[in-house]
């Protein structure tokens, strides 16, 4: 299993190109596709151990490293439970939300470079971002965990650009506990969901409080303002559009041409997330 497990990942890196996943091509390449360091920086794995697991030298991957994997070699729903059952582990079953990004969502963030976007689970995880999403908000590429957990950090006090009013904070507590509700009574057996709601239980009071009450959202459009550090406060029309056959969302940032907070979006393309920290 070690050394089949370990045929797929180097196939599989080897079919991905560095244009597919915004890396430039260059000239020098000695691999058809991705290098192995590329692949461990997209994945959040050490070079080293993906060394191993290539070799067939590593032992008893973990499901996330795996679910990392899959996302960073664009696999299909196929070979990615392939992937889990090679290593020893239950695919992905419909009692756990199914987190990994298929092709042809990964293609549709890739082309959308000109608007920020964010592709969430149904716990509210980041699990993908475009360059200009994290501009926007903040680069969220190398956090891991609740870290990457809009729930989490909006439950405790974490930092946010996001400005918002008290009627406004108040409406998003009570999307992300309806949410959060709705999710674990559709994935009882999914226990990252599950540690989720038990820890901010523990955590934040007032989700507790909240939690207690089975709230349901009233859902409508909605604009977001964030205070940015260079270019100022941006407000910019928040649309949710839920992937067809899966628990994916992209959370799309749009602003009406001609505008001021147009042009404060375009600036942050122009300038990208080089100048931009924290």
């Amino acid at each position: 299993m070690q050394d089949e497990l370990a045929r797929c990942i180097r196939s599989w890196r080897d079919r991905v190109g560095p244009t597919d996943v915004g890396l430039p091509a260059g000239s020098t390449r000695r691999v058809p596709g991705l290098r192995r360091e590329e692949v461990a920086q997209l994945a959040g794995v050490s070079l080293d151990y993906l060394a191993r697991l290539e070799q067939g030298r590593a032992t008893n991957p973990s499901a996330s490293v795996l679910a990392s994997l899959a996302r960073a070699l664009r696999v299909s729903d196929e070979e990615r439970a392939h992937l889990f059952r090679l290593a020893g582990h239950a695919e992905p079953s419909a009692e756990t939300i199914n987190r990994h990004i298929p092709p042809r969502v990964q293609r549709l963030l890739d082309r959308l470079t000109d608007v920020p976007v964010m592709v969430l689970d149904s716990s509210w995880q980041i699990l993908a971002a475009n360059g200009l999403a994290g501009a926007l908000i903040g680069d969220f590429s190398t956090a891991s965990g609740r870290e990457r957990n809009i729930a989490w950090r909006h439950f405790t006090g974490a930092s946010s650009r996001l400005v918002r009013t008290e009627p406004e904070q108040a409406e998003a507590d009570i999307e992300i506990v309806s949410d959060l509700g709705e999710a674990l009574g559709r994935y009882p057996a999914d226990q990252q969901l599950a540690g989720l709601v038990d820890d901010l239980r523990a955590a934040s009071p007032r989700f507790a409080e909240l939690w207690e009450q089975h709230p349901v959202a009233q859902r409508s459009a909605s604009r977001k303002t964030f205070l940015h550090p260079e270019v100022g406060l941006i407000t910019l029309d928040c649309d949710v559009l839920v992937v067809q056959g899966s628990d994916l969302r992209l959370v799309v940032y749009t602003a009406p041409s001609g505008s001021s907070d147009a042009e404060s979006l375009a600036l942050l393309g122009a300038i990208g997330l080089q100048s931009f920290s924290g």
